[in-house]
Protein backbone atom coordinates (compact mmCIF):
# COMPACT_ATOMS: atom_id res chain seq x y z
CA UNK A 1 0.00 0.00 0.00
CA UNK A 2 1.25 3.47 -0.91
CA UNK A 3 0.29 5.39 2.23
CA UNK A 4 0.35 8.74 0.44
CA UNK A 5 -2.09 7.50 -2.22
CA UNK A 6 -4.25 5.89 0.45
CA UNK A 7 -4.43 9.07 2.55
CA UNK A 8 -5.21 11.12 -0.54
CA UNK A 9 -7.98 8.70 -1.54
CA UNK A 10 -9.47 8.76 1.96
CA UNK A 11 -9.41 12.56 2.12
CA UNK A 12 -11.09 12.85 -1.27
CA UNK A 13 -13.85 10.39 -0.27
CA UNK A 14 -14.54 12.48 2.85
CA UNK A 15 -14.63 15.70 0.81
CA UNK A 16 -16.84 14.39 -1.97
CA UNK A 17 -18.98 12.02 0.12
CA UNK A 18 -18.67 9.33 -2.51
CA UNK A 19 -16.16 6.72 -3.67
CA UNK A 20 -17.29 7.27 -7.25
CA UNK A 21 -16.82 11.05 -7.18
CA UNK A 22 -13.52 10.68 -5.37
CA UNK A 23 -12.30 8.31 -8.08
CA UNK A 24 -13.35 10.77 -10.78
CA UNK A 25 -11.45 13.67 -9.21
CA UNK A 26 -8.38 11.47 -8.72
CA UNK A 27 -8.67 10.12 -12.29
CA UNK A 28 -8.72 6.61 -10.88
CA UNK A 29 -11.24 3.78 -10.61
CA UNK A 30 -13.80 3.31 -7.87
CA UNK A 31 -12.35 -0.14 -7.17
CA UNK A 32 -8.85 1.29 -6.69
CA UNK A 33 -10.06 4.04 -4.33
CA UNK A 34 -12.08 1.50 -2.32
CA UNK A 35 -9.07 -0.79 -2.01
CA UNK A 36 -6.81 2.03 -0.85
CA UNK A 37 -9.25 3.09 1.88
CA UNK A 38 -9.73 -0.52 3.02
CA UNK A 39 -5.97 -1.02 3.17
CA UNK A 40 -5.58 2.18 5.15
CA UNK A 41 -8.22 1.05 7.65
CA UNK A 42 -6.52 -2.33 7.98
CA UNK A 43 -3.17 -0.66 8.53
CA UNK A 44 -4.58 1.68 11.20
CA UNK A 45 -6.90 -0.97 12.66
CA UNK A 46 -9.61 1.69 12.82
CA UNK A 47 -12.87 2.12 10.91
CA UNK A 48 -12.65 5.45 9.13
CA UNK A 49 -15.89 5.45 7.13
CA UNK A 50 -19.47 4.25 7.52
CA UNK A 51 -20.67 2.87 4.18
CA UNK A 52 -24.29 2.31 3.15
CA UNK A 53 -25.90 1.81 -0.24
CA UNK A 54 -26.91 5.49 -0.25
CA UNK A 55 -24.04 7.43 1.30
CA UNK A 56 -20.63 7.43 2.90
CA UNK A 57 -20.15 9.09 6.29
CA UNK A 58 -16.98 9.64 8.24
CA UNK A 59 -16.66 8.04 11.69
CA UNK A 60 -15.55 9.94 14.78
CA UNK A 61 -12.05 8.46 14.47
CA UNK A 62 -12.12 9.10 10.74
CA UNK A 63 -12.96 12.79 11.24
CA UNK A 64 -10.05 13.26 13.64
CA UNK A 65 -7.71 11.40 11.28
CA UNK A 66 -8.96 13.42 8.30
CA UNK A 67 -7.93 16.71 9.93
CA UNK A 68 -4.40 15.38 10.44
CA UNK A 69 -4.26 13.96 6.92
CA UNK A 70 -5.35 17.21 5.29
CA UNK A 71 -2.64 19.16 7.10
CA UNK A 72 -0.03 16.56 6.22
CA UNK A 73 -0.98 16.50 2.54
CA UNK A 74 -0.90 20.31 2.43
CA UNK A 75 2.55 20.37 4.03
CA UNK A 76 3.86 17.74 1.63
CA UNK A 77 2.46 19.63 -1.33
CA UNK A 78 3.94 22.88 -0.09
CA UNK A 79 7.33 21.26 0.53
CA UNK A 80 7.43 19.76 -2.95
CA UNK A 81 6.39 23.03 -4.52
CA UNK A 82 9.00 25.06 -2.65
CA UNK A 83 11.78 22.73 -3.84
CA UNK A 84 10.67 22.32 -7.44
CA UNK A 85 11.10 24.47 -10.48
CA UNK A 86 7.40 25.26 -10.14
CA UNK A 87 8.00 27.18 -6.90
CA UNK A 88 6.71 30.34 -8.58
CA UNK A 89 3.41 28.60 -9.28
CA UNK A 90 1.83 27.19 -6.11
CA UNK A 91 -0.76 24.50 -6.66
CA UNK A 92 -3.52 22.60 -4.95
CA UNK A 93 -7.02 23.08 -3.62
CA UNK A 94 -7.80 26.18 -1.55
CA UNK A 95 -11.07 26.56 0.36
CA UNK A 96 -12.05 30.17 1.15
CA UNK A 97 -15.22 31.84 2.43
CA UNK A 98 -15.81 35.57 1.89
CA UNK A 99 -18.77 37.95 2.35
CA UNK A 100 -21.24 37.63 -0.52
CA UNK A 101 -21.08 41.31 -1.65
CA UNK A 102 -17.27 41.32 -1.56
CA UNK A 103 -17.29 38.18 -3.70
CA UNK A 104 -19.73 39.45 -6.32
CA UNK A 105 -18.56 43.08 -6.51
CA UNK A 106 -14.78 42.84 -6.04
CA UNK A 107 -13.22 39.37 -5.88
CA UNK A 108 -15.00 37.34 -8.56
CA UNK A 109 -14.58 39.99 -11.31
CA UNK A 110 -10.83 39.94 -10.59
CA UNK A 111 -10.44 36.14 -10.41
CA UNK A 112 -9.46 35.70 -14.08
CA UNK A 113 -6.28 37.63 -13.26
CA UNK A 114 -5.62 35.44 -10.22
CA UNK A 115 -6.16 32.27 -12.25
CA UNK A 116 -3.87 33.51 -15.02
CA UNK A 117 -1.15 34.13 -12.45
CA UNK A 118 -1.73 30.93 -10.44
CA UNK A 119 -3.29 28.44 -12.87
CA UNK A 120 -2.59 25.41 -10.66
CA UNK A 121 -4.58 26.64 -7.66
CA UNK A 122 -8.09 25.17 -7.50
CA UNK A 123 -10.17 27.72 -5.61
CA UNK A 124 -13.35 26.61 -3.81
CA UNK A 125 -15.04 29.91 -2.95
CA UNK A 126 -17.90 30.16 -0.50
CA UNK A 127 -19.83 33.45 -0.59
CA UNK A 128 -21.62 33.93 2.71
CA UNK A 129 -21.79 35.95 5.91
CA UNK A 130 -22.31 32.97 8.19
CA UNK A 131 -19.97 31.91 10.98
CA UNK A 132 -17.61 29.28 9.58
CA UNK A 133 -15.84 26.68 11.70
CA UNK A 134 -12.57 26.55 9.79
CA UNK A 135 -11.35 23.31 11.36
CA UNK A 136 -14.58 21.29 11.31
CA UNK A 137 -15.46 22.45 7.79
CA UNK A 138 -11.86 22.21 6.55
CA UNK A 139 -11.84 25.80 5.31
CA UNK A 140 -8.40 27.33 4.78
CA UNK A 141 -9.34 30.98 5.18
CA UNK A 142 -12.27 33.31 5.80
CA UNK A 143 -12.48 37.01 5.02
CA UNK A 144 -14.70 38.90 7.46
CA UNK A 145 -15.46 42.46 8.44
CA UNK A 146 -15.56 43.76 12.00
CA UNK A 147 -14.12 42.25 15.17
CA UNK A 148 -13.09 38.60 14.88
CA UNK A 149 -14.26 35.82 17.16
CA UNK A 150 -12.01 32.85 17.76
CA UNK A 151 -9.32 34.12 20.12
CA UNK A 152 -6.08 32.16 20.11
CA UNK A 153 -7.52 29.54 17.72
CA UNK A 154 -7.30 32.02 14.83
CA UNK A 155 -4.56 34.00 13.20
CA UNK A 156 -5.59 36.96 11.08
CA UNK A 157 -4.16 39.55 8.73
CA UNK A 158 -5.77 42.99 8.60
CA UNK A 159 -6.11 43.40 4.82
CA UNK A 160 -8.23 46.57 4.47
CA UNK A 161 -10.55 49.08 6.09
CA UNK A 162 -14.08 49.57 4.76
CA UNK A 163 -15.35 53.19 4.89
CA UNK A 164 -19.03 53.30 5.88
CA UNK A 165 -21.90 55.59 4.99
CA UNK A 166 -25.63 55.96 5.62
CA UNK A 167 -27.88 55.42 2.58
CA UNK A 168 -31.55 55.21 1.69
CA UNK A 169 -33.67 54.64 -1.39
CA UNK A 170 -35.60 57.58 -2.87
CA UNK A 171 -38.87 55.74 -2.17
CA UNK A 172 -37.98 55.52 1.54
CA UNK A 173 -37.14 59.23 1.71
CA UNK A 174 -40.43 60.15 0.02
CA UNK A 175 -42.31 58.33 2.78
CA UNK A 176 -40.20 59.27 5.80
CA UNK A 177 -38.21 62.36 4.86
CA UNK A 178 -34.49 63.05 5.07
CA UNK A 179 -33.26 62.79 8.69
CA UNK A 180 -31.63 66.12 9.67
CA UNK A 181 -29.64 64.55 12.54
CA UNK A 182 -28.61 60.98 13.46
CA UNK A 183 -30.80 61.03 16.57
CA UNK A 184 -33.82 61.52 14.31
CA UNK A 185 -33.39 57.85 13.41
CA UNK A 186 -34.55 56.94 16.91
CA UNK A 187 -37.72 58.96 16.57
CA UNK A 188 -40.87 59.02 14.46
CA UNK A 189 -41.23 56.61 11.57
CA UNK A 190 -37.56 56.18 10.69
CA UNK A 191 -36.09 52.67 10.74
CA UNK A 192 -33.09 50.77 9.39
CA UNK A 193 -32.61 47.44 7.70
CA UNK A 194 -31.31 45.17 10.45
CA UNK A 195 -28.40 42.85 9.93
CA UNK A 196 -28.27 39.50 11.74
CA UNK A 197 -24.60 38.61 11.51
CA UNK A 198 -22.79 35.60 12.92
CA UNK A 199 -22.69 37.06 16.44
CA UNK A 200 -25.77 36.55 18.64
CA UNK A 201 -27.21 39.18 20.93
CA UNK A 202 -28.66 42.65 20.66
CA UNK A 203 -27.96 44.64 17.47
CA UNK A 204 -25.05 47.06 17.84
CA UNK A 205 -25.45 50.80 18.10
CA UNK A 206 -24.12 53.07 15.40
CA UNK A 207 -21.55 55.71 16.40
CA UNK A 208 -21.34 58.87 14.30
CA UNK A 209 -19.07 61.91 14.74
CA UNK A 210 -19.16 65.52 13.53
CA UNK A 211 -16.33 67.59 14.86
CA UNK A 212 -16.40 67.28 18.66
CA UNK A 213 -19.95 65.92 18.65
CA UNK A 214 -20.48 62.16 18.87
CA UNK A 215 -23.74 60.26 19.09
CA UNK A 216 -24.65 56.61 19.48
CA UNK A 217 -27.78 55.66 17.58
CA UNK A 218 -30.00 52.69 18.44
CA UNK A 219 -32.37 52.51 15.48
CA UNK A 220 -35.26 50.07 15.17
CA UNK A 221 -35.88 47.82 12.20
CA UNK A 222 -38.90 46.23 10.53
CA UNK A 223 -36.74 43.77 8.56
CA UNK A 224 -33.50 42.02 9.48
CA UNK A 225 -31.47 39.81 7.12
CA UNK A 226 -28.34 37.69 7.45
CA UNK A 227 -26.78 38.16 4.00
CA UNK A 228 -24.99 41.20 2.58
CA UNK A 229 -26.61 41.00 -0.85
CA UNK A 230 -30.06 40.71 0.73
CA UNK A 231 -29.21 43.67 3.00
CA UNK A 232 -28.36 45.81 -0.02
CA UNK A 233 -31.48 44.67 -1.91
CA UNK A 234 -33.69 45.50 1.09
CA UNK A 235 -32.32 49.03 1.17
CA UNK A 236 -32.86 49.51 -2.57
CA UNK A 237 -36.44 48.29 -2.08
CA UNK A 238 -37.03 51.04 0.51
CA UNK A 239 -37.27 48.79 3.57
CA UNK A 240 -35.09 51.07 5.68
CA UNK A 241 -31.85 53.00 5.93
CA UNK A 242 -28.54 51.20 5.43
CA UNK A 243 -25.24 51.44 7.30
CA UNK A 244 -23.28 50.36 4.28
CA UNK A 245 -19.64 49.86 3.25
CA UNK A 246 -19.14 52.40 0.49
CA UNK A 247 -17.83 49.82 -1.97
CA UNK A 248 -21.27 48.17 -1.87
CA UNK A 249 -23.01 51.48 -2.59
CA UNK A 250 -20.87 52.68 -5.47
CA UNK A 251 -23.07 50.92 -8.05
CA UNK A 252 -26.63 51.80 -7.01
CA UNK A 253 -25.99 55.53 -6.29
CA UNK A 254 -24.78 55.95 -9.85
CA UNK A 255 -28.22 54.74 -10.97
CA UNK A 256 -30.09 56.73 -8.34
CA UNK A 257 -31.19 53.65 -6.40
CA UNK A 258 -29.56 54.75 -3.14
CA UNK A 259 -28.83 58.26 -1.88
CA UNK A 260 -26.17 59.16 0.73
CA UNK A 261 -27.44 60.74 3.97
CA UNK A 262 -25.85 62.61 6.88
CA UNK A 263 -22.77 63.27 4.78
CA UNK A 264 -21.32 65.76 7.29
CA UNK A 265 -21.12 62.93 9.85
CA UNK A 266 -18.37 60.30 9.99
CA UNK A 267 -18.45 56.63 10.93
CA UNK A 268 -15.43 54.61 11.96
CA UNK A 269 -14.34 52.29 9.13
CA UNK A 270 -14.91 48.54 9.44
CA UNK A 271 -11.68 46.50 9.56
CA UNK A 272 -11.51 43.59 7.13
CA UNK A 273 -9.46 40.51 8.07
CA UNK A 274 -8.32 37.33 6.39
CA UNK A 275 -8.34 34.68 9.13
CA UNK A 276 -7.08 31.10 9.22
CA UNK A 277 -6.61 28.42 11.91
CA UNK A 278 -3.63 29.08 14.16
CA UNK A 279 -2.93 25.35 14.39
CA UNK A 280 -2.76 24.73 10.67
CA UNK A 281 0.28 25.01 8.44
CA UNK A 282 0.05 28.08 6.21
CA UNK A 283 0.62 26.76 2.71
CA UNK A 284 2.20 28.82 -0.02
CA UNK A 285 -1.05 28.84 -1.98
CA UNK A 286 -2.82 30.44 1.00
CA UNK A 287 -0.06 33.01 1.42
CA UNK A 288 -0.24 34.09 -2.22
CA UNK A 289 -4.05 34.24 -2.07
CA UNK A 290 -4.04 36.53 0.98
CA UNK A 291 -1.34 38.69 -0.62
CA UNK A 292 -3.47 38.90 -3.77
CA UNK A 293 -6.56 39.93 -1.80
CA UNK A 294 -4.64 42.65 0.05
CA UNK A 295 -3.20 44.00 -3.22
CA UNK A 296 -6.59 43.85 -4.95
CA UNK A 297 -8.35 45.73 -2.14
CA UNK A 298 -5.61 48.38 -2.13
CA UNK A 299 -6.59 49.15 -5.73
CA UNK A 300 -10.19 49.96 -4.74
CA UNK A 301 -9.47 53.32 -3.03
CA UNK A 302 -11.36 55.41 -1.99
CA UNK A 303 -14.13 52.80 -1.69
CA UNK A 304 -11.82 50.45 0.22
CA UNK A 305 -8.75 51.70 2.10
CA UNK A 306 -5.43 50.10 3.10
CA UNK A 307 -5.46 48.94 6.73
CA UNK A 308 -4.74 51.71 9.21
CA UNK A 309 -2.05 51.08 11.85
CA UNK A 310 -3.43 50.18 15.31
CA UNK A 311 -2.31 53.45 16.83
CA UNK A 312 -4.29 55.40 14.22
CA UNK A 313 -7.61 53.75 15.05
CA UNK A 314 -10.02 55.72 17.17
CA UNK A 315 -11.14 53.85 20.32
CA UNK A 316 -14.79 52.88 20.21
Amino acid sequence: MDRFDAMQAFARVVETGSFTRAAETLQSSRTRVTQLVQQLEAHLRVKLLHRTTRKVAVTHDGAAYYERVVRLLAELDDAETSLSTASASPRGRLRVDVPAPLASLVLVPALPGFHARYPEIQLDLGASDRKVDLVDENVDCVVRGGALDGGASLRARHVADLPLGVYAAPAYLERHGNPPHPLALEQGTHHVVGYRGSRPGAPPGYALRRGDEQVQVQARHVLAVDDGNAYLAAGVAGMGLLWLPRYMARGPPLRGELLPLLEDWQLDPMPLHAAYPASRHVSRKLRVFIDWIAALLAQQSPWILPPSPPEARRPR
